[in-house]
C-alpha cells in the first residue's frame, strides 16, 4: 500500500503543478478573477494533500489499515473538492452546467476532513 500512496502523491503533486501552471498563465485570459482564485484554491488543497500523502506513505507511525482509509478519503476528496472546483471555475468553457455537480464540493472537503482526523485518531493512540 505504501508504494501506491506514494506514487499517487507524486502523480497529484505532478498535476498540481501542471494545473497551477495553467491557471497562472492561460486561465487568467479565460475566466474572470474571482473564478481563477477559485481554481488556485483547488490546486492548493491538491498539493497539500499530496504532500500528506508522502508523509503517510512514508510514516511507520500509521497503521497499514488507517493509512488505506486515508488514501482512499484522500483520493476521493481530492476528485469532490478540487474536481469540482476546477470544473465550476472554467464552467464558462464548456457546454456542461457545472453549477449542477456544486453539492460535491463540500462533500470533498468533508472526507478530506475525516481523512486528517484519522490521522488525528492514529497518533492519539500511539502509546
Amino acid at each position: 500500500m505504501n508504494k501506491t500512496i506514494l506514487v499517487t502523491a507524486a502523480f497529484l503533486g505532478v498535476i498540481g503543478i501542471i494545473t497551477g501552471a495553467f491557471a497562472a498563465h492561460d486561465l487568467k485570459e479565460l475566466v474572470s478573477i474571482e473564478a481563477q482564485q477559485s481554481f488556485e484554491t483547488g490546486v492548493r488543497y491538491q498539493m497539500y494533500h499530496a504532500i500528506l500523502l508522502l508523509f503517510v506513505g512514508g510514516s511507520s507511525l500509521i497503521q497499514e489499515k488507517t493509512k488505506s482509509v486515508i488514501y482512499y478519503l484522500i483520493v476521493i476528496g481530492l476528485l469532490f473538492f478540487s474536481g469540482s472546483i476546477y470544473a465550476l471555475a472554467t464552467n464558462v468553457l464548456t457546454s456542461f452546467d457545472f453549477k449542477s455537480i456544486a453539492f460535491i464540493t463540500p462533500i470533498g472537503g468533508l472526507l478530506l476532513i475525516l481523512a486528517w482526523s484519522f490521522m488525528a485518531i492514529n497518533f492519539i493512540k500511539i502509546k
